[in-house]
């Protein structure tokens, strides 16, 4: 059996772009370790918080939630600061994490490698699929733990994930012809949420199918992924466009997820980490 470390940005990250794939690991018998580096702190605020309850207790508890969801063997929070959206002021706040020295920052993930003997690792593209600062720094310290831990874990297979741009339109052109509103956060009520317009950082959604080297099917978990994304209670209402959506269409849209491997030439094939 083998190791899986998923690195993510935010709480409720692991749920949305690896779940399927984490709680797979786990069905089939494998170590699943997840990092979350932020506080998730410039989420959403929910009404319900109890007298001296936070932003970050409430979302950290939720990760916890979606952790036995998707049966995680150990979750570590490295408790940097949520950087909040490319421009914002928060950005240069000096405990942000994307203001974080990378190599202490790569330093701490790679003693994390080491110390589970991971065979894979996940991080996210060049830019985070949607270009926010935090996970961009995914990015560039997952790489930089990389190179720390080469010489130690030879095996180590290392994954970004991202999300596949030409599938995402295909299943928007499914979703408007089933009458299912397709808007994205930002658009007006009717609007279609557009993968190849700017993101957060100005470039399109994710990555070109032509670019991608793996998918992996997890359509036998979609409801373990599902039920991960609604622990995200305090982010995740229930009229989103997640919860919103029926089983079996959820189950369509979200069956396979998407990756870039390290070192292996591009060319989208099916299969799995532990093969």
């Amino acid at each position: 059996m083998g190791t899986l470390v998923c690195l993510h940005a935010h709480p409720d990250d692991e749920a949305i772009a690896t779940g399927g794939s984490m709680a797979r690991a786990h069905a089939e018998g494998h170590r699943v370790v997840l990092i979350v580096a932020t506080d998730g702190a410039h989420g959403e605020v929910p009404d319900d918080l109890a007298d001296g309850e936070t932003l970050e207790d409430r979302r950290r508890a939720e990760t916890m939630a979606s952790a036995e969801a998707l049966g995680i063997d150990r979750v570590e929070f490295l408790d940097y600061t949520d950087s909040g959206m490319s421009g914002w002021d928060q950005n240069d706040h000096h405990e942000a994490f994307c203001q974080a020295d990378l190599d202490t920052v790569a330093g701490r993930i790679a003693d994390l490698l080491r110390h589970e003997q991971a065979d894979v690792f996940t991080i996210y593209d060049w830019h985070g699929g949607y270009g926010h600062p935090d996970h961009v720094q995914v990015h560039r310290v997952g790489c930089r733990a990389e190179e720390l831990v080469r010489p130690d874990l030879p095996q180590l297979r290392v994954l970004e994930s991202t999300m596949n741009r030409d599938s995402m339109r295909r299943l928007i052109t499914m979703f408007e012809e089933m009458g299912l509103d397709v808007a994205g956060p930002d658009d007006e009520e009717g609007d279609t949420f557009d993968p190849d317009g700017p993101m957060d950082d100005g470039n399109p959604m994710g990555t070109l199918e032509a670019e991608l080297t793996l998918g992996v099917d997890v359509s036998g978990y979609t409801e373990h992924k599902r039920t991960a994304i609604s622990a995200h209670s305090s982010q995740v209402s229930d009229s989103s466009f997640f919860v919103q959506m029926p089983p079996e269409v959820f189950a369509q849209a979200f069956g396979n997820e998407w990756y870039i491997e390290h070192g292996q030439p591009l060319g989208l094939k099916m299969g799995w980490f532990f093969e």
